[in-house]
């Protein structure tokens, strides 16, 4: 019989199979094309475009869009080193010792095992039977209890009288869903297997099944997320009050999808933090109302932001309702890794936008340096940022004249000429960070989680994610461990306490 012997097709794509007269035509069709669609586009903001401008716009944009689908992700921009640096030939400092697993972990409990011979060896030299020296050989590794289900049932006593008139049960004892089939630590474990660890309901249902938790209903999970939102909502009450009661303040904004309940599908979930508290909330706009309703409110003074529109007209409509009451302006912030950014996306085309990112390399040197110092040092080490700052101005002003206007770096730098007194206010207080970075993290999860659940079903739904996202992001900046934080909020909330924050949460632990 004839052996057949199949071999791995290899994978071919749709350009592989064309000549290479008709790729050309094909991309001349594209580039036309392109070329109609730029020009147009000009047209509508009242701009015209000569033949060459043209050419030089769709191949910055090419550049561009080249850069992002094949370029680096990453951002770091390393100085090139000086020939004959003294730092060349400093010695490298000694690697650190290895610690061991129970030095590197000391709060993981160990367990021992011993391992014995049998029967008892005999010497290999005189052949006599060896004896015990009462010395060990240790060595340690990790290992995992896989997560087990049980079913809680939990029976309550009942009490009779030799009358036989009355029945008194023993009372239910309080829970965060009464009636729930699911107990406090299920509901707390898949609210935070969602919102912290970013596992989708129903990927977490097929772990379950692979533990032996066959055809566990997702729904009723994520109606248990609703409920334990609902019961540490005063917990993000407190969070809202800490924000509004903040000088400085940091705010950002991403897309949200609703996926159905409304009549809008593009939602947004707003960020307002600061160093130690962060509050989110899904509004169905981008408005700057949403940021202008929580800035009348605030105590807020200066507020850090990208320069998206909506943030300066909430600073104008907040200051004008704070005239009438004699409370000091709001000031804007601009993000300094916004100005960084343009220039670093011109790197690769335009060798100038190296002397901005060296300057901005040893400003964020400056900067790290700062960091967790007393206010009169922060603002000392500051001022040394700004010659590098007045030199960037003064070479951006120069520049400008050099290139089209119409081009990505003439924009790079109209951007930061033209906010210029914004992105160094930073410059004059302490409190003041350089950039926005802090608050875009604090966006992060929930720009991750989307990618998964794709975005919420209800209102319902974008509630209780505000909520869990605010308390766990909140727990993240203060360095609490979430898991812990809510297990003791539950039972203190349980046991009618008074409901806390992760900072105060830190402080008394």
């Amino acid at each position: 019989m004839e052996q057949i012997e199949l071999e791995s097709s290899e994978k071919t794509t749709k350009l592989e199979t064309l000549s290479k007269e008709e790729l050309i035509q094909k991309y001349t069709v594209v580039e036309s094309e392109l070329g109609r669609v730029v020009r147009e586009l000009y047209q509508l903001k009242n701009q015209k475009l000569t033949d060459e401008q043209l050419r030089f716009v769709m191949a910055e944009q090419i550049d561009s869009l080249t850069s992002t689908i094949y370029g680096k992700k990453s951002e770091r921009y390393k100085k090139p080193a000086k020939t004959g640096d003294d730092d060349d030939n400093a010695k490298k400092p000694d690697k650190p010792r290895v610690k061991s697993l129970s030095e590197r972990y000391p709060n993981i409990t160990i367990r021992e095992e011993y391992v014995e011979l049998e029967p008892i060896p005999n010497c290999p030299c005189c052949n006599k039977v060896m004896i015990d020296s009462d010395m060990m050989e240790d060595s340690e590794q990790l290992t995992v209890i896989p997560k087990k289900y049980e079913i809680l049932r939990t029976r309550r006593v009942k009490y009779i009288c030799d009358c036989h008139q009355a029945i008194v049960t023993a009372p239910t004892p309080a829970r965060i869903a009464p009636g729930s089939s699911y107990s406090d630590e299920m509901i707390t474990d898949v609210a935070l297997s969602k919102y912290c660890d970013l596992i989708p309901i129903n990927r977490y249902v097929q772990m379950a099944g692979r533990g032996g938790l066959i055809d566990l209903p997702a729904n009723s999970l994520i109606e248990t997320t609703h409920s334990f939102a609902d019961f540490v909502s005063p917990v993000y009450t407190l969070i809202k009050q800490g924000v509004l009661k903040s000088r400085v303040l940091r705010a950002d904004e991403t897309p949200h999808k609703m996926l159905e309940g409304d009549k809008k599908d593009h939602w947004y979930l707003w960020g307002f933090s600061t160093d130690r508290l962060c509050f989110l909330e899904c509004r169905d706009t981008r408005s700057g109302d949403i940021a202008s309703d929580l800035l009348i409110k605030s105590q807020c003074e200066v507020l850090v932001s990208d320069v998206y529109s909506g943030y300066g007209k909430a600073i104008r409509v907040a200051n004008e309702a704070r005239q009438a009451g004699q409370i000091p302006s709001i000031v804007a912030a601009h993000c300094n890794a916004h100005a960084r950014r343009n220039f670093f996306k011109m790197w690769h085309k335009y060798k100038e936008a190296e002397f901005y990112l060296e300057h901005y390399h040893e400003i964020y040197q400056l900067n790290s340096k700062a960091k967790g110092q007393a206010p009169p040092l922060v603002l000392e080490l500051r001022e040394q940022m700004r010659p590098r700052f007045e030199a960037m101005k003064a070479k951006a002003m120069e520049e400008l004249a050099c290139y089209s206007l119409k081009g990505k770096y003439a924009k790079a730098l109209k951007y930061f000429l033209k906010n210029y007194n914004t992105l160094t206010f930073f410059l004059t207080d302490a409190e003041v960070p350089i950039d926005n970075n802090a608050q875009e993290r604090n966006l992060r999860s929930h720009v991750v989680g989307r990618k998964t659940w794709y975005g919420t079903h209800s209102k319902r739904g974008a509630l209780t994610a505000a909520i869990l996202f605010t308390i766990i992001e909140t727990c993240k900046l203060c360095q609490v461990n979430p898991r812990e934080y809510f297990e003791s909020l539950v039972q203190d909330l349980l046991a009618d306490a008074q409901p806390y924050t992760p900072a105060e949460y830190k402080k008394s632990h």
